[in-house]
């Protein structure tokens, strides 16, 4: 059976925290990508970036539903998910819209199981590690293709 490491695309392309967001956009639009892999200084994996994450700062402003009683004042809301939105709203930098969670293959993960991870996390591509370093990245279209071979 074949692995991660046979199909995946070895040229990947990868942002930093610093990227700014005009810099994402060309990325997305030249590479015709729908996310890429955030790397630190070192080229180690700490995250991931999508086309959706970008859309986010397109949509209107929704504000929270409160409640003023005295001082005080109680969002019936989640706070933190109004200060994750709002700073996605704004964002200037990958590292203001980055997804920290990030499901990732070993280069010996077989086809199955990554077909298995695409359809169940719904998402169109997975970052291959080793050692902490991305050596690849397999979409849906690299085992599309392992059809016609």
């Amino acid at each position: 059976m074949l692995t991660a490491s046979e199909i995946m695309t070895r040229e990947v392309v990868t942002v930093k925290k610093e990227t700014t967001i005009r810099e994402l956009a060309e990325l997305f639009t030249v590479h015709r990508i729908g996310s890429i892999p955030v790397v630190d200084d070192k080229g180690a994996l700490i995250g991931v970036v999508s086309e959706s994450d970008l859309v986010e700062q397109d949509k209107n402003f929704h504000i929270p539903t409160v409640i003023s009683l005295f001082d005080w004042v109680i969002y019936l809301e989640s706070e933190k998910k109004f200060e994750k939105e709002l700073k996605k709203m704004t964002a200037q930098t990958v590292g203001d819209i980055y997804n920290e969670e990030v499901d990732t293959l070993a280069p010996d993960s077989p086809i199955s199981d990554i077909a298995d991870l695409m359809s169940s996390r719904k998402i169109n591509s997975v970052p291959v590690v080793d050692g902490g370093r991305i050596v690849g990245v397999v979409s849906r279209i690299d085992l599309i293709r392992t059809m016609i071979r």
